[in-house]
């Protein structure tokens, strides 16, 4: 079994209060989910991701750990 390094990780993404996290892709985003929500929430922004941008993103994660 293998694994691959996707990103090197800042200090400043760290856990916030209510939100599970840090997660970080392969894009370079990093983001947090919010189970109040339903939704995940991207810091850079202040917006929560569409569920079509959440399928890019994993879409995007499968593709580049496939190869």
């Amino acid at each position: 079994m293998g694994y691959r390094v996707l990103t090197p990780r800042e200090i400043k993404w760290q856990p916030r209060k209510g939100l599970e996290g840090p997660f970080f892709y392969v894009t370079g985003e990093v983001l947090y989910y919010d189970p109040k929500e339903g939704a995940y929430w991207d810091p850079t922004t202040d917006f929560y991701k569409t569920t079509e941008e959440m399928n890019y993103l994993n879409e995007e994660m499968v593709r580049i750990l496939a190869k």
